[in-house]
């Protein structure tokens, strides 16, 4: 009879320690790969001096903590992979909105740079303008004075009769 308390209250201490070990038996909320395999189902043979009730509920305290380990284990794994995707993520975030103000910044400069490349050239296309009504106005000026010249020397020539020693150059005279 002494046997049969003692066994009795191992069995009241294991299920005592089951509840205080803070173990959840509810159903885990992630499952993704291969799961401990359930325990036999548990009987109560703990009368007459047979200790394979015990070690039923040994076994499945064991087992217990395993399957809550697993998935405390593959929780801080997701946690973790999920931490650093997110975190891979703002980094790219980061990265592309400083690509973008540089390109930004690029455009920006490129077209100031347009802008005062687009001044240079109507300022060079000015200056061409301006130097070749000069010499148009040069040229015209220059015809004027030659208009004038042969006009003084054929008022000279009517004057003395003579003809232009130039004019029959060309003839061979």
């Amino acid at each position: 009879m002494g046997e049969e308390r003692d066994e009795s209250n191992k069995h009241v201490t294991l299920e005592t320690e089951l509840k205080s070990s803070h173990i959840s038996t509810s159903p885990p909320e992630h499952e993704s790969g291969p799961v401990a395999t359930p325990p036999p189902e548990k009987t109560n043979c703990l009368r007459g001096g047979d200790h394979v009730g015990l070690e039923i509920v040994v076994t499945e305290k064991r087992m217990a903590l395993i399957k809550a380990w697993e998935e405390n284990e593959k929780t801080r794994a997701d946690n973790k992979a999920y931490t650093k995707i997110s975190a891979i993520g703002a980094w790219e975030n980061t990265k592309r909105a400083e690509i973008e103000a540089d390109l930004k910044q690029i455009e920006e400069d490129i077209e100031i740079e347009k802008a005062k490349q687009r001044e240079k050239m109507k300022n060079r296309m000015a200056a061409v303008h301006k130097e070749a009504e000069e010499k148009r106005a040069a040229i015209i000026a220059k015809k004027g004075q030659d208009l004038i010249k042969v006009e003084e020397a054929a008022a000279k020539f009517h004057a003395t009769g003579t003809l232009p020693s130039r004019l029959f150059k060309c003839f061979g005279y």
